[in-house]
């Protein structure tokens, strides 16, 4: 191929917005992808896009602003925020959306009241406003690159802001949810990936598949192209302007897993193509790596009889099953750790919990512990409320026999339900305190009053447990950037013609999950200036 100005390596979310944000800059631009599918992370997600101060809220009338994104930030800090790639995505964000929304490559609406995970600290919004919902697209729009979606075969015919985890009932007319699916309409990442997708076919931007990136090519210092294979094909692709890394995370390789992340890690909730090729490459460049040691953590849930294509086991974020009544989480003891209604990302904590006296995780292998009434109530894993409870839950008519068939003491079990009963009565949680933060109340059962939102005793046999992993959404470090998303060599200086977006890069937001869609909101936004700035670099 001649006449390439960028190269952008990874066809997810934060690879395309770079696609268009380059090419609508004027550049040529050819898109990489290692595998047959598209979409990546983003494709599995909720879709959900976090990004403070945006043109959604401002239309709504709800106050945001710089200063009050960057208190939050701040204050939820441990030493891993970098001032410059912050702010840049503070600063940029509302731009991003501004600039996909205008080319037809986003439409999003507020996720209405949903709140900021950290409601105790200053800048964060309680009324909700920073996170947006995908709207329906109808996939058949893109004729047969729709196939080519990663984990297409899952149907979500609708908006996460329709369903429980959205604030949603989760109800649907039968007969507009019969027309949902006869037009191949999806919500959730399926319909961000796939607009996206269409805005890059309509640009020409077809993304090259199957294509196993093996080292960039340099030149007087210069990034100036890479060596691939498609297919075992030898492939030479030279850029006139720089390579943007955008290849997602690196939780799907084992060595390095142990080598860079804190804590045990064995269930993660991405696909299998988040490997670390781009972390190889940024590396092989000479990257100055950030974060290394954090990800976008949450338990998560192995269902067994659902694996991944290649028969890896795939995991399912738990979310409504831990916060909704008649459910709490314990540990090898038979004992509650935490509030089990605790935003997902920063329950890692609880899990991660080192016991230097026996020199163990304690709360590894936790277990999920509910009765009949959530089991006609609510969902588990892929499980919904009023389907057969499948074989694979362990289930007994005691919580004793329970306790006996998870190897828990049977007096420890039994006694932290009935301790956690006598909350539920009281609707005061005085171990954890679950239940009074807003944000207790946002995935648990709405129909419900007060503390009963999430509070429910656990009393009506058969008894059920399930095992919950410790997972997570996608790692969060890899090669540092400046503000403009160009990746920094070992002594801070940008390597020229090197640019990173999305889970490939060191989080401009260090470990902190600000809110719901707070992978997606940095991703996008990185996506969108590494391909401006790649797009007019050495211009």
């Amino acid at each position: 191929m001649e006449d390439i100005d960028v190269i952008v390596l990874g066809c997810g979310a934060a690879g395309m917005a770079a696609a268009l944000a380059a090419y609508e800059a004027g550049a040529k631009v050819v898109l990489v992808e290692r595998y047959d599918r598209v979409g990546g992370t983003a494709a599995v997600s909720g879709g959900v896009i976090w990004v403070p101060n945006n043109p959604r809220q401002r239309a709504a009338g709800l106050s945001d602003s710089r200063e009050d994104a960057l208190a939050y930030f701040n204050a939820l800090g441990h030493g891993d925020l970098v001032e410059e790639t912050l702010e840049a995505f503070v600063e940029q964000g509302p731009a991003a959306l501004e600039f996909l929304e205008s080319i037809d490559a986003l439409k999003v609406q507020l996720l209405e009241g949903y709140p900021d995970y950290y409601l105790d600290r200053p800048g964060a919004k309680p009324q909700g406003g920073r996170a947006l919902d995908n709207d329906l697209f109808a996939l058949g729009e893109l004729g047969e690159w729709a196939q080519r979606i990663t984990s297409i075969e899952d149907v979500k015919p609708m908006m996460l802001r329709e369903t429980p985890l959205g604030g949603g009932t989760g109800v649907i007319a039968p007969e507009e949810m019969q027309r949902r699916v006869a037009g191949f309409e999806r919500g959730f990442g399926q319909a961000m990936v796939g607009r996206l997708l269409k805005a890059c076919l309509t640009r020409g931007i077809e993304p090259m598949l199957n294509v196993e990136t093996l080292g960039f090519i340099k030149r007087e210092g210069r990034i100036v192209g890479i060596e691939a294979k498609q297919e075992s094909k030898a492939l030479t692709l030279h850029a006139r302007q720089g390579v943007i890394v955008a290849t997602g995370g690196f939780e799907w390789d084992e060595e390095k897993r142990q080598a860079f992340l804190r804590g045990p890690m064995d269930a993660p909730a991405s696909p299998p193509t988040a490997s670390g090729d781009g972390l190889n490459l940024a590396m092989e460049a000479g990257a100055k790596l950030g974060n290394m040691t954090q990800a976008w953590w949450a338990p998560t849930l192995v269902v067994p009889d659902a694996p991944w294509p290649g028969g890896e086991p795939r995991a399912h974020p738990v979310l409504i099953e831990r916060t909704v009544p008649h459910s709490i989480l314990v540990n090898q003891k038979g004992l509650r750790f935490c509030n089990e209604a605790a935003n997902y990302s920063a329950l890692a904590g609880a899990f991660h919990q080192f016991d230097p006296q026996t020199y163990d995780y304690p709360n590894l292998p936790a277990w999920l512990i509910f009765d009949e009434n959530f089991v006609e109530r609510y969902p588990i894993g892929t499980r919904l409320p009023g389907q057969p409870v499948p074989d694979w839950v362990i289930r007994a008519e005691t919580i004793e026999a329970l306790a006996d068939e998870l190897e828990i003491d049977s007096g420890a079990l039994s006694d932290t339900v009935a301790r956690f009963n006598g909350f539920a009565e009281e609707g005061v949680d005085a171990d954890f305190a679950r239940g009074e933060s807003a944000y207790d109340h946002f995935y648990g059962d709405r129909s419900r009053e007060g503390a009963a939102v999430t509070l429910g005793a656990i009393g009506r046999a058969p008894y059920y447990a399930v095992e919950i992993r410790m997972g997570l959404l996608g790692t969060n470090g890899g090669a540092r950037t400046d503000g403009q998303a160009r990746i920094l060599g070992h002594k801070g200086e940008p390597i020229p013609g090197l640019f990173g977006a999305g889970n490939a890069i060191a989080s401009p937001t260090g470990g902190i999950y600000a809110g719901a869609g707070g992978t997606l909101g940095p991703a996008l936004t990185f996506g969108y200036i590494a391909g401006r700035n790649a797009a007019l670099a050495n211009a």
